[in-house]
């Protein structure tokens, strides 16, 4: 668990803000009341009396910060929403001074907005926060702070909801993971509170969760509870876009527009934003990728569970509903064709029409786009328009068709309702391979492991190998090398220690440790490359990513009553998102690396095996020992979480190896490497004098 020593992960450009006036009166921050109190003022002082020792002050600021914030969005719509309602803007008259009652309007409606604002918020210069304080508040990062002054103050179920709010927007950070499952052990508090949690998100979310169920009377009151809150959250995103812009491409002080390109210049960048509320409203915490196809999906699951409680009615508006989006989905179509049959001879179905508030979005989101392309070639505006409702964003349930249709008449109508087409790979998917080596020993494969694109292999090194690695790293690696310094990255209760091929191959070079071991350590990382690109019947290049030789120490003393991992549930190339069943493709995750594998080194230790999960990061499909000469090999994808049961005593080592077939992110401590290498073998210190003999090869 995380100490008052340790710095959670936000920017402390703080600094610059930190007020003393502020942080010294009400014990570290300001005094409630109006106007309201920048909140980037209050986290200051929250962060400051944070790093002074003073938890309590730390606490009541940080609370008070992330209050002042949505109490300035708060107030914020309810003036928009206020001015709108009392200043309706006219329409523009023809003749001179036409215009004139349209702009009176205008100001009018500003002056509205003005004072407004400043009888609660005091003037707008106060509430300008710094693009890095936004974005630390983007991130929760005040409730990583939060978490560690709760923990001190020994509030335990504060700091573990705090903890789940701030993992919920960074779900790779393998520290925060450990302190959430140290929380659930200490306090006894299982179910945590996302305390900056979007209600229609968490409405859908549970919609679905009923409807896998086959819960379809729950599931419909979630899904229309999330579609109500999510028309609710999509007002407030087109009202709060009518804040400030940023005009990246221009330079104020040379700025000489005229009347209508300055005000052409400042609405499109607000028609951007409002446009782009589809995604930010699809979009999970902290993500930047939005789940596709996701207001439309909400009707697709309606239509399917309406049907299922033998509401037609709604069923067919719920179809219709989901045309609107996508009007040649066949199964859909289908569907509704089914429901109008259904419903012949008591109404007409053609009475029942698209929901109203479906037909109104779609019209605008239309309208803004027109608006925005016309901008784009007329004044320069630069604007791609996004694929906002993926067709392949698709419900993924196992209804091929209803149990209640099924034993009908072959001549009757059926429902088609089997899966949409999800995204094909990048790659056709094979395995099974040559080995290329006689010695490697096929142990499992993908089918065996209980997933997909696995294989695990004996023998790829032989125990004088292992013996010989071991030796290299005991010489060369260092404590929290590949770990940013930390020693202790992933649990607090063991040691890790690394070495790069490169480090290897200098200190060889320099005499520090048997050049000859060194070498090794190079051969058997390509030797293990080779045999991935080869069982996985790869049609390009497989490079290295990142090579990394690896030993984990279990700490004496801290055994005792140990629940958590010697490495968390993750995965390779996405964030793992356990909540959601999904895995985001995006930064900080590696995108990049396509193939994953870890030799072993030794068996010589308890506790430590490889672990396979589902998505939930709970259910275990595949469980490995590691011994030497044993290789795990996968795709480094969501289809494979994995983790590493925690090291109880002794020492785990193994070379841990990623592989990429975009030759853009090559490993450069590897292209070093051949370089040294190739100097090597100028100097007669090739492969020949290794233990690794390419006679091995079939």
């Amino acid at each position: 668990m995380a100490t008052r020593g340790s710095r959670p992960g936000g920017t402390l450009l703080l600094v610059v803000l930190l007020q003393q006036a502020a942080c010294q009166a009400a014990g570290g921050c300001g005094g409630e009341g109006s106007p309201l109190e920048p909140f980037d003022s209050l986290y200051a002082g929250g962060v400051e009396a944070y790093y002074g020792g003073d938890f309590a002050a730390a606490a009541r600021c940080l609370e008070r910060a992330l209050r002042s914030r949505r109490e300035l969005r708060e107030a914020r719509l309810r003036c928009r929403r206020s001015c709108r309602g009392q200043v309706r803007l006219e329409e523009l008259g023809s003749g001179p001074g036409g215009e004139l009652p349209f702009w009176g309007a205008l100001l009018r409606r500003a002056g509205c907005l003005r004072s407004c604002e400043e009888a609660r918020l005091g003037a707008a210069s106060r509430h300008r926060a710094a693009e890095e304080v936004r974005a630390d508040f983007q991130r929760r990062v005040p409730y990583s702070y939060l978490q560690r002054a709760y923990i001190q103050l020994n509030q335990l179920e504060e700091a573990a909801n705090a903890a789940h709010t701030f993992f919920m927007a960074n779900p790779e950070h393998m520290e925060i993971q450990q302190d959430i499952e140290n929380y659930k052990t200490t306090s006894g508090k299982v179910s945590l509170i996302d305390r900056e949690a979007k209600p229609h998100m968490e409405d859908y979310t549970a919609g679905v969760r009923h409807y896998n169920r086959e819960e379809y009377g729950l599931a419909i009151d979630f899904l229309e509870r999330a579609l109500v809150g999510y028309y609710s959250e999509d007002e407030d995103c087109q009202i709060m876009c009518e804040g400030p812009q940023r005009f990246e491409e221009h330079e104020y002080l040379d700025y000489k527009a005229s009347l209508y390109e300055a005000v052409a210049d400042h609405y499109m960048q607000v028609l951007a934003c409002k446009h782009d509320c589809v995604r930010e409203l699809a979009t999970r915490s902290g993500r930047i990728s939005p789940i596709e196809n996701f207001l439309p999906l909400h009707y697709d699951y309606l239509q399917f569970a309406y049907y299922r409680v033998g509401d037609y009615v709604k069923a067919l508006e719920c179809a219709r509903s989901y045309l609107l989006f996508h009007p040649d989905d066949e199964d859909v179509l289908e569907n509704a064709s089914y429901y109008e049959g259904l419903l012949e001879g008591t109404m007409d179905p053609g009475t029942i029409k698209p929901r109203k508030e479906a037909k109104a979005l779609l019209r605008r989101h239309k309208l803004e786009s027109h608006l925005l392309q016309v901008a784009s070639a007329g004044l320069g505006f630069a604007y791609t328009e996004p694929n906002y409702w993926k067709r392949y964003g698709a419900r993924q349930d196992e209804h091929s068709v209803p149990s209640s249709i099924s034993n009908e008449p072959e001549e009757g109508p059926r429902l088609s309702l089997t899966k949409k087409p999800t995204p094909k790979p990048d790659r056709e998917l094979k395995e099974g391979g040559p080995l290329l080596y006689s010695d490697v020993k096929f142990v499992y494969n993908s089918q065996q492991l209980n997933g997909t694109q696995r294989v695990l292999l004996d023998n790829v090194i032989s125990e004088e190998q292992c013996r010989e690695l071991h030796r290299v790293a005991s010489g060369i690696m260092l404590a929290g090398d590949g770990y940013r310094g930390k020693t202790s990255p992933h649990t607090p209760n063991e040691r890790f220690e690394g070495a790069t091929v490169l480090k290897a191959l200098k200190y060889g070079y320099e005499g520090r440790v048997p050049l000859k071991s060194a070498r090794l350590f190079y051969d058997i990382s390509e030797k293990a490359r080779r045999i991935v690109e080869s069982y996985f019947m790869l049609n390009s290049t497989l490079y290295f990513s990142y090579t990394h030789l690896v030993c984990r120490t279990a700490l004496s003393g801290q055994q005792e009553r140990r629940n958590d991992l010697s490495h968390p549930i993750h995965a390779d190339n996405c964030l793992l998102d356990p909540e959601a069943n999904e895995c985001w493709k995006e930064p900080p995750a590696y995108t990049f690396r396509d193939y994953s594998a870890l030799l072993y080194m030794n068996a010589d230790f308890e506790g430590g095996e490889f672990i396979f999960t589902e998505m939930d990061a709970k259910t275990v499909t595949a469980s490995i020992k590691p011994k030497c000469g044993r290789m795990i090999s996968f795709s480094s994808g969501g289809e494979n979480p994995h983790g590493v049961k925690a090291v109880t005593k002794g020492q785990r080592c193994a070379v841990a190896l990623w592989f990429t077939l975009d030759p853009l992110y090559r490993e450069l401590e590897r292209i070093q490497a051949d370089e040294v290498i190739a100097m090597l073998d100028q100097e007669h210190l090739g492969p020949s004098e290794m233990n690794i003999n390419p006679k091995d090869e079939l």
